[in-house]
């Protein structure tokens, strides 16, 4: 996949995203707005917008028989989760990285440039276009962005980073004013 003149690719180069494995996604808001809910305390309150987001990552895994979900948290302006892809009848654990055979073709349009079948990129894809779509109907803006161009990814390499990452996702909510993300923290794009 080549990426667009002018556009720095923030994914591994030369990785085959469509690999068995487990790993760390953050997507974030459009502008980076508070959109999903608030923290009151250690905990996320969400809100219509949220539990749309909240639905269409559970819906992921059941749309896509290669697909596990791990742990998972919608914050008021990003979420945080861990996507498995699996390597059906392999026997393989989520960080034992191995070849895929033929994905899903129905994973997303065959018109879309530059997003694999079955690739990380596209799982992230479908799932940005379901939540803006739900929730550019539910406010009456068609076309509006709910989120940010990309999305950030790491790929989990073992059960340590695993656990590590799980437990980051559970806290998010009660690091919510240090978070990177959270308003005041983060330098404006320019």
């Amino acid at each position: 996949m080549k990426p667009k003149p002018g556009r720095r690719s923030i994914r591994l180069a030369g990785y085959d995203y469509t690999l068995a494995g487990a790993y760390f996604v953050t997507i974030c808001t459009w502008n980076k707005e508070i959109l999903f809910g608030d923290v009151r305390g250690d905990e996320m309150r969400l809100n219509e917008f949220g539990r749309v987001v909240w639905d269409e990552w559970e819906r992921t895994e059941v749309v896509r028989s290669k697909v596990s979900l791990d742990a998972f948290i919608v914050m008021p302006n990003h979420v945080h989760g861990i996507v498995v892809i699996r390597d059906v009848g392999g026997g393989k654990t989520p960080t034992q990285h191995t070849s895929v055979g033929a994905q899903r073709a129905a994973t997303l349009p065959a018109n879309l440039p530059n997003v694999k079948p079955g690739s990380l990129g596209a799982i992230v894809r479908a799932f940005k276009s379901a939540v803006t779509r739900r929730i550019n109907i539910m406010r009456h803006t068609p076309g509006a962005p709910v989120w940010q161009r990309n999305y950030y990814d790491r790929i989990i390499r073992d059960e340590v980073e695993l656990n590590n990452i799980r437990l980051y996702i559970e806290s998010n909510p009660g690091n919510w004013k240090q978070d990177e993300q959270y308003p005041g923290n983060f330098a404006v794009d320019v």
